[in-house]
């Protein structure tokens, strides 16, 4: 088969996919029940809990660009293959990690002192923000060095998000019938979060953790990554790929198409991530609901967001990739609007879900999709691509959710209204401020489309490139 046309069977189709379940997983926990655990059951102050997710996304913005460096440079363990041995090492620590974020300080008192918490809770972030990045990388770089057609790379990432979805729908299912179970067994305790609610969010932890660690090893038994020796076979034998030029991670710096894509990418993290943050905190401040809506409301988010990625592929083959972000868009500022507009809400929020989840699935795929464009067959690369897309993510996330967290007005000792309409107003901007910028965004990629610019690279990064592994092997 030409190189044009690589693509994968269903069932590796399969085993690629749901190798970031485990990530899917706990970074559903981590957007949405992280501020709510901290603030509502634990009692950490609004700043403190935002200071906590801060670290975090600095971290995981930090590691993703050194991590993506090291994945196109490094050998990997053995014959492994360089993108798998970092998906396992972030693998083995999200698994050791990830349990003590949601679980009180061990050997702690009840009773806290705030800076003891942030002193506890800051190396296991760290670590497991650490392990998140290195299996989301590898992960994503593998995209391109898998398949190559654009069609084929749209599809790859449709299944990715598809299992991203059911890793959320199944992370608020087990919600909801833990707290279902939990008042079932007592009929005393409260409709609103306290610490009495410390187990279910433990116990949720861990069977989060069970099922991602049975998806991580389907992933690493039967997905298979080029060897070292076959990336090169097709530029010593086709003539054509040798002469293209073969950019290095200082080269993208230099090209248009990377930061336009780049401010894309923030735009449309910010979106899902923020509203994913905060839908939890609009619910109970805002709407005043009971606290099983954490776990329905999120639920009808993502069964929606799984239908409408069903649909992607052939809508995104009619309209392109970027038309089809376009029309992602527009269910995602409706929400903004109805949420404005619909002061007492009620349960028509889960009519507003169903537009939010929408539009969320179809710009995060296609946002990875144009990402995967870019990279085209420079896969020496890609995973620093990867890394400095992620990077703009986190940073802006882990900013974003400071600012609003010192901006909550209880802290300023405003009146009680400000106090409950704050989060109504915040996913009034993350959905309808924020995609306006993310659609001025794709404006600019619609003027000037995604195009590797550079021509002078010549074949001199790749005799670097050469000489680095000479390098190497003499070590």
């Amino acid at each position: 088969m030409a190189e044009g046309a690589r693509t994968l069977p269903p069932f590796r189709r399969f085993t690629y996919a749901v190798g970031h379940v485990l990530n899917d997983l706990c970074a559903s926990m981590w957007f949405t029940y992280l501020l709510l655990y901290y603030q509502s059951v634990l009692s950490f102050r609004d700043s403190n809990a935002g200071l906590l997710l801060l670290f975090g996304q600095i971290a995981d913005g930090i590691a993703t660009p050194l991590v993506g460096y090291e994945s196109d440079r490094t050998r990997g363990i053995g014959s492994y293959g360089k993108r798998k041995s970092w998906h396992l090492i972030g693998t083995i620590c999200v698994l050791l990690s990830f349990p003590f974020i949601f679980n009180p300080c061990v050997g702690c008192s009840k009773v806290l002192p705030q800076w003891v918490g942030l002193t506890y809770f800051t190396p296991f972030i760290i670590i497991f923000q650490f392990g998140w990045a290195s299996t989301q990388i590898s992960h994503l770089s593998l995209i391109p060095e898998l398949v190559t057609c654009e069609h084929a790379k749209v599809e790859l990432t449709a299944y990715r998000y598809a299992f991203t979805v059911l890793s959320n729908i199944t992370v608020y299912a087990v919600a909801w019938l833990l707290f279902h179970f939990q008042h079932s067994a007592d009929p005393s305790i409260a409709e609103h979060l306290s610490h009495q609610d410390v187990p279910v969010f433990r116990d949720l932890a861990l069977i989060v953790l069970g099922i991602g660690a049975v998806f991580s090893l389907i992933f690493h038994l039967w997905t298979r990554e080029q060897t070292r020796d076959e990336e090169r076979r097709p530029l010593l034998s086709d003539s054509s790929l040798s002469s293209r030029p073969l950019l290095q991670w200082k080269h993208w710096l230099h090209e248009p198409s990377f930061y336009q894509v780049a401010a894309l990418y923030m735009c449309t993290r910010l979106i899902v991530n923020l509203s994913q943050t905060y839908i939890s905190m609009y619910l109970i401040n805002s709407l005043l609901l009971p606290k099983n809506y954490i776990a329905t409301i999120p639920l009808v988010l993502y069964v929606s967001g799984f239908v409408s990625s069903l649909a992607m592929k052939p809508v995104s083959k009619r309209l392109g990739v970027s038309m089809t972000y376009f029309v992602g868009l527009v269910p995602i500022v409706a929400f903004g609007i109805w949420v404005l507009l619909d002061l007492k809400m009620g349960v028509r929020v889960y009519g507003a879900a169903v537009l939010l989840g929408a539009g969320s699935a179809v710009i995060l795929v296609m946002s990875l999709s144009m990402t995967a464009n870019l990279i085209g067959d420079q896969t020496q690369s890609g995973a620093f691509v990867y890394g400095a897309m992620s990077f703009t993510d986190k940073v802006a996330n882990g900013l974003g959710v400071m600012i609003i967290q010192s901006l909550y007005p209880c802290q300023t000792l405003l009146c009680c209204s400000d106090c409950v309409w704050f989060y109504r107003r915040i996913m009034v901007a993350v959905t309808g401020g924020v995609g306006l910028v993310a659609a001025l965004s794709l404006f600019s990629l619609l003027i000037w489309p995604i195009k590797i610019r550079r021509s002078d690279a010549g074949s001199a990064p790749a005799d670097e490139e050469e000489g680095e592994d000479d390098d190497d092997d003499d070590d």
